[in-house]
């Protein structure tokens, strides 16, 4: 077989045949496999045409029957010396494999290293390069070996090594892709000095730089955190896991009165006055504890104390307190309820989640809105007084896609005739008299983007109606005194608790604005038909009630409550949270439960108020005048109470205008 492999990989040669006794024989498989010809006897074969003849059974007796029958022009050659071919052949496979082997071995080596390494000959060809090198320079083996180092490293100073026979040792050097590298070169020579070529190994130190910058970021960072925890507010202490201080802030000094020297390094009960030492409570449970009562330091500081745990890869490194000074805290609780009061003052305070109530009335009324507050058409809420027209109008607001903008609200029935116009559209310098200089912009101005809720639309003045239909028309205003129209982008909601279409007929309400305003009517259901909704909003109110008065009213008995649930509520919302607050007044402040007997002002019915005789008990001096001024006045101050203060509701039931109303309050000193 050794034989028959060399003689077919020699192109000088072509073999005729292999002869062997035995048809299986492994040459005798392995020459049909190259397609050559084989046979069980040698003696038809040995022709002229046969240049060489190969005896390998080293059997003399063969190899003499052979040499007699071989021609003159045919070659051959004996068994021992085919042998002794055969293996030399074997030894130089032998040799060609150790050879591969190791330069296997060298090729592991080369290409397991984490450097680059790059290798070139005398012509500045690419003749080393490994699987680092590959990484780095993003370029495969395959382009590189034999290409010029310069179309694979435009930058490389390879070749300057060939010319100048010098080292360059530890040299940085940035390559196409961005990566920066530190490189050393060196010359390739041979035992004689002579030079073969040029050799490179570099590393990446792009991770070496970037984590170089993270280190520093971190110290930044370190740096930073120290800063803010010495110039923070709160008293911070922190400890390590057996309780000793490492870390106090000032604010920590400023507090307890207790310096570093006093707290670094003691243990965590060294600043108590009175009481436990947290820090060590939540070391040995490892949870956090908060809201502890105690005193510190020398002068008994009265602080409440949040302690947690530091735990870093599950490890229990120490504890971190924060202090706040009782005073401090007490001031805040000062704060937030300033801060409430503000807030209960806001434009548009109110969303749909603040709207109370279950039954189908009320959800019908809120999905209207929902759907209005997707469009940008003009609402208007159509309800009795008291009903929540206002809170409406804000949950529109803030449902709608004008939510960051302004959203101002106008009582229409509060502000003169005379005052409305200019507050609605503003004015121009010298308007009128007492105008001020340079003039002012109108609320439709000041909501331009936004939303403005008109409210009680129907008090509104034959004039600014007109005005107020350009507005709806046109997205435009012209202030009082100006020619000049200014556009304008404002989503109006209008509310109203009289009849519209009565004051068209009367010819009291313009009927194009009211189409105009008419767009999307909402009507809110007046609480007589949605009493099913009373508990709820009792729960709400005396929630809201409780936070006003400081009071903790929990609940309502079941006889109050039918109480409550059989009264027809003409005031609505408005009144039920009236009455709800006239009884927590009555209330004893130790009282968790309001009875019937704290809604004995609550008629079951409307009161009925029977005329009495002027003239009757008539006294020396007393005039007609003065005694319809007094049954005038009585005849109000009743109404109101029944109204629960609701001017708007008792100018209605007495037939006459708001501002009428707001007249005779004043004549009369009412309120």
């Amino acid at each position: 077989m050794t034989i028959l492999k060399f003689l077919q990989e020699t192109a000088l040669f072509q073999i005729a045949a292999i002869v062997d006794i035995h048809e299986n024989a492994p040459g005798m498989k392995l020459a049909r496999k190259m397609g050559i010809r084989t046979e069980s006897d040698w003696k038809p074969l040995l022709t002229d045409e046969i240049g060489m003849t190969v005896e390998v059974t080293g059997d003399e007796k063969v190899f003499q029957e052979m040499k007699e029958v071989c021609g003159k022009q045919t070659v051959l050659i004996p068994g021992n010396i085919a042998h002794m071919m055969a293996r030399l052949l074997q030894e130089k496979e032998s040799l060609i494999l150790q050879l591969k082997n190791e330069q296997n071995k060298h090729n592991v080596i080369f290409d397991s290293t984490d450097e680059g390494m790059v290798g070139i000959d005398l012509r500045e060809k690419i003749i080393l390069y490994n699987k680092s090198a590959e990484r780095i320079i993003g370029i495969k083996k395959e382009q590189a070996i034999g290409t010029p180092v310069r179309q694979i490293i435009p930058t490389s100073r390879l070749p300057r090594i060939l010319r100048t026979k010098k080292a360059e040792v530890n040299q940085e050097q940035v390559l196409a892709n961005g990566l920066k590298i530190i490189t050393t070169r060196i010359p390739m020579m041979d035992e004689n000095q002579n030079m073969m070529g040029a050799f490179a190994v570099f590393r990446d130190i792009t991770e070496v730089l970037n984590l170089a910058e993270e280190i520093t970021n971190l110290k930044e960072v370190q740096t930073m955190l120290e800063a803010i925890i010495h110039s923070s507010d709160d008293a911070i202490s922190v400890v390590d896991e057996k309780g000793r201080g490492i870390l106090i802030n000032p604010a920590y000094t400023r507090i307890t009165g207790l310096t570093e020297e006093q707290v670094i390094g003691k243990p965590a009960n060294a600043d108590i006055s009175e009481g436990e030492s947290v820090h060590m409570e939540v070391l040995k449970k490892r949870k956090p504890v908060r809201g502890v009562k105690m005193k510190v330091g020398p002068k008994r500081k009265e602080v409440v104390v949040n302690v947690a745990p530091i735990i870093v890869n599950g490890t229990l490194k120490g504890s971190v307190g924060v202090i706040h000074d009782v005073s401090e805290i007490q001031a805040l609780t000062q704060e937030l309820n300033r801060a409430r009061q503000i807030i209960r003052t806001l434009e548009a305070k109110y969303t749909f989640e603040d709207i109370v109530g279950e039954s189908e009335e009320i959800k019908f009324a809120i999905e209207q809105a929902k759907l209005g507050a997707n469009t940008p058409a003009t609402v208007l809420l159509r309800g009795e007084s008291g009903t929540g027209k206002e809170l409406f109008a804000h949950a529109i607001h803030n449902a709608s896609d004008r939510r960051y903008n302004k959203f101002v609200r106008v009582n229409c029935a509060a502000i003169s005739d005379t005052l409305l116009e200019s507050e609605l559209f503003g004015y121009e310098e010298g308007a009128f008299s007492g105008a001020k200089r340079g003039g002012k912009i109108g609320l439709f101005e000041e909501a331009n983007n936004g939303s403005i809720f008109l409210d009680e639309v129907g008090e509104l003045s034959p004039n600014t109606q007109a005005k107020l239909l350009r507005v709806l028309q046109e997205q435009e205003i012209v202030r009082v005194g100006g020619t000049k129209p200014i556009p304008i982008n404002v989503r109006v909601i209008a509310a109203t608790n009289v009849s519209l279409e009565k004051g068209i007929a009367e010819g009291t309400f313009r009927e194009d604005l009211y189409y105009r305003l008419n767009r999307m009517p909402i009507q809110i259901p007046p609480l007589r038909r949605r009493k099913t909704d009373i508990p709820l909003l009792c729960r709400y109110l005396l929630a809201k009630i409780n936070q006003d008065y400081g009071r903790n009213v929990e609940r309502i008995s079941s006889e109050a409550m039918k109480k409550l649930m059989d009264y027809d509520w003409p005031g609505n919302v408005r009144e039920l949270e009236n009455v709800l607050g006239r009884a927590v007044i009555f209330m004893n402040y130790h009282e968790t439960m309001m009875d019937v007997d704290h809604l004995f002002f609550l008629q079951s019915q409307p009161k009925e108020y029977p005329l009495e005789s002027p003239i009757h008990g008539l006294k020396e001096g007393t005039t007609l005048s003065s005694l319809m001024d007094e049954y005038e006045k009585n005849i109000i101050q009743e109404t109101l109470i029944q109204t629960g203060g609701n001017k708007t509701e008792a100018a209605k039931r007495l037939g006459i205008s708001i501002r009428n109303l707001y007249y005779k309050i004043a004549k009369y000193k009412l309120q």
